[in-house]
Formats: structure tokens, sequence, C-alpha cells
């Protein structure tokens, strides 16, 4: 807030504009987390996930229960992490209700993942079932084993 844009403009008015500002002053000075770093930490330790391994592909399994598809984001970044991320929102209060208790979580959800080197990234599938959320990413299959290369002696 600047008081100079009221026709403020005392030592002690700029003094505590100083002071109001300091805290985003000393996320970057002191290397602080930034807020949004914050809320992304938490958003991912809010969602757990199952990770499987089978011979041909990798298996992230993950619950949504009340989630639309639309809700559901699911990306690769850098072309080897998966991201896994949406909202849940709050639903709209009908008319002479009240909440009583409110514990079932409504806001943001991420999780990130980083993808073996054998992970198709070209081949990843997504269905989300009864709540369940499941992203199938098939594997690459594995280099064939060169061949040695015969070179001929040639007698002079």
């Amino acid at each position: 807030m600047d008081f100079r844009i009221m026709g403020l403009e005392a030592p002690i008015l700029t003094a505590l504009q100083h002071l109001a500002d300091l805290p985003e002053e000393a996320e970057k000075t002191f290397n602080v987390p930034t807020r949004t770093y914050v809320r992304d930490a938490k958003a991912m330790a809010a969602t757990p996930a199952d990770v499987k391994e089978y011979p041909n592909s990798y298996v992230f399994v993950i619950d949504m229960p009340g989630l639309k598809s639309g809700d559901i984001k699911v990306q690769v970044e850098d072309d080897n992490v998966l991201q896994i991320s949406g909202e849940r929102k709050r639903e709209d209060e009908k008319e002479g209700a009240k909440y009583v208790r409110m514990e079932r979580r409504v806001g943001k959800f991420m999780r990130k993942f980083a993808l073996p080197e054998n992970a198709n990234v070209e081949a990843i599938s997504a269905v989300c079932q009864d709540g369940v959320l499941t992203v199938t990413v098939e594997k690459l299959p594995p280099p064939q084993p060169k061949k040695p290369k015969t070179i001929e002696v040639k007698i002079a």
C-alpha cells in the first residue's frame, strides 16, 4: 500500500510502508519457500498414490472420489515427469442447508512422478472408474543387442 497516493508523506508512514512490505522482501532475500511452493507441497502431500510395475508398463493408481474427468488433468512435463493434478470444488449449498461438519478436502491436488528412461511417454492412457484414477504408462521395448561388426581381413 502506498500512502503517498492518499496525499500522506510523513516519515512514520514511510517506515510503516517499509514494514508492511518486509515479509515479501524477506521471502526473496532469505530463500524462504514461496507461497506457491508451499501450496503445491501441501497439494502433493495430500494426494497419496500407488505405483506398480508390470513387465510391459507402469501403473499409477490414485483415489479421486467424486471427481469428473474434467476436474482431472494428466500431463507429461520435461519429457520424463508425469503430473496428475486437478481441483475438487465445494458443492453448491442448497437453500436452508448449513454445514454441521465439513471433513472432506476441497481445493487443488497434484502429484509428480519422475518416469524411468524406458517409459514410453507417447503411450499413456488414463481411466477414472468408480472414483479411482488409473494411469498406465507403457514401457519401451528393450534395445536390441548390437551385433558385432565383422571386418574383412585382406591379404597383402
